[in-house]
């Protein structure tokens, strides 16, 4: 079987135009001040781990070797721990940050799977569906606060790990594992919109003890996770992305790229399908 050109362009149009058509249907977004969100208040938190293990306990995540013997094990997120608590000290100030995905309104994660394992669902959590994953690791590159991790010891089996925000707990009415098992409640769940309030009026009732900044309001278009604490953000690792949804910021590139990609791709496979038959290229798309 042989291709013509009238039949490869057809196919090339269609292509094209199925993917124009794709982006301009994208449905409208619910409000984010109503997704389900979690406030972290650094000031609040003493470091003493119980949201990482009520995370693990929940998820039946595997224990990272030496987590149960020393306090600061383990150091960093993985494909089984999905959130833990780090401490920044220095001789001046100190102060402890909790490490999770943070659930962007906008989720870069989301924009960069090509086959929809990620989803942005209409509660507000991120989720992930194992089952359509093709471990690209697409999402590991997106994410612009380097959470997404890939479980290697099963990479026959493509699988991409995170914290799902509880959306198992969400559908069902209860807050987070991690939330509901914070002593100090330096880990509260609620409502975007009324976290945001509550965190406005923290600021303003002790303005001495915050910076005067809500991380995760507008940072990167806004997340679900928000931080309050007494020591700059870029000191907890939380940097300055701008107030823009990445995605968005990605918009231009991917504006100059796509068209040249959906081309470029047809005639790619086409030529090599070519070439693989006897005879190559000459006798079956004479120019």
């Amino acid at each position: 079987m042989t291709l013509s050109r009238r039949d490869f362009f057809k196919a090339a149009g269609l292509a094209i135009g199925g993917a124009f058509i794709a982006t301009e249907s994208a449905q409208a977004k619910p409000d984010p001040n109503e997704y389900a969100a979690m406030l972290y208040d650094a000031t609040m938190c003493v470091g003493c781990n119980a949201c990482t293990n009520a995370c693990r306990e929940w998820n039946k995540t595997a224990d990272e070797p030496d987590a149960r013997l020393l306090y600061d094990a383990p150091s960093e997120l993985s494909a089984d721990t999905w959130t833990l608590i780090q401490l920044y000290q220095t001789e001046a100030e100190s102060s402890f940050v909790k490490r999770q995905c943070m659930h962007c309104v906008d989720p870069a994660c989301v924009s960069g799977c090509p086959v929809q394992a990620l989803q942005k669902t209409a509660e507000g959590p991120v989720t992930y569906d194992q089952d359509r994953c093709i471990g690209c690791r697409y999402c590991m590159y997106a994410c612009p606060f380097h959470v997404p991790r890939f479980a290697w010891d099963t990479a026959q089996f493509p699988v991409i790990a995170k914290c799902t925000l509880c959306a198992d707990r969400v559908q069902d009415g209860l807050p987070t594992a991690c939330a509901e098992r914070c002593p100090t409640s330096a880990l509260i769940f609620g409502k975007r919109g009324d976290l945001i309030a509550d965190a406005e009026k923290r600021i303003s009732e002790n303005p001495a003890r915050y910076v005067d900044h809500i991380y995760g309001k507008d940072d990167a278009g806004g997340t679900s996770v928000m931080y309050l604490s007494g020591v700059s953000f870029d000191k907890l690792g939380l940097q300055d992305l701008g107030d823009k949804p990445i995605p968005e910021i990605s918009e231009g590139t991917a504006n100059i790229i796509l068209p040249g990609v959906l081309i470029g791709a047809p005639i790619l496979l086409g030529m090599i399908r070519m070439t693989a038959k006897r005879g190559g290229w000459e006798e079956t798309w004479p120019l």
